[in-house]
């Protein structure tokens, strides 16, 4: 995976430099790096691992935590410098139209790790090493990690990078997603304070 393109960013959040990258130039669909102005790599440096979440991320979803929990980290990171890598694995990397799917048999009963397997994929088929190689490219030697995740954590514990400590980034439940905050917590082992 490379460096395709880089432009500067600015958002609502602050401006950020945006990173591109995939295997090839022609790929539609890189993984994305957002780099807070306020960035400093030669110190420990806040990371948010983030999976595509088009549903919660573009159309703000209730189902989900994922567009709160994106707007949580750009604000954090915009604050405190950092960077976001947006990694494009859609529904725990079972694409848009299998995570529609998921939801359906979500409304019948099963959970998201349930409905994911009921469709023949594993609960979580994401590969968080891509992340690593886009610290690695961008020179990150420490790292804060803002995250709920223990499989992120443990990737990056595995990684050449040092982990320096975890941020949570939990996000207050409603009616709609406590059912999936539960899960995340008793199947996938989410450090989450539910009740």
């Amino acid at each position: 995976m490379k460096r395709q393109a880089e432009a500067k960013l600015p958002t609502e959040w602050g401006i950020f430099t945006i990173i591109a990258y995939s295997d090839n130039e022609n790929d539609w669909m890189p993984h994305l790096a957002m780099v807070s102005e306020k960035s400093d790599f030669s110190k420990i440096v806040n990371v948010r691992i983030h999976s595509e979440c088009i549903t919660g991320d573009l159309f703000h979803s209730k189902r989900c935590d994922c567009g709160k929990q994106l707007d949580a980290a750009m604000k954090y990171i915009h604050k405190n410098g950092g960077i976001l890598i947006y990694l494009r694995q859609e529904g725990r990397n079972i694409g848009i139209i299998n995570k529609l799917k998921a939801y359906n048999l979500q409304d019948n009963g099963l959970n998201t790790a349930e409905a994911n397997i009921e469709l023949g994929f594993p609960a979580d088929a994401r590969d968080f090493k891509l992340a690593t190689e886009i610290l690695n490219d961008l020179g990150v030697k420490s790292i804060n990690l803002l995250t709920n995740n223990p499989e992120k954590l443990k990737f990056i514990e595995q990684s050449n990078i040092k982990l320096n400590k975890r941020i949570p980034l939990e996000i207050y439940p409603g009616k709609e997603n406590i059912d999936y905050l539960k899960t995340k917590k008793s199947y996938f082992g989410h450090f989450l304070h539910l009740k």
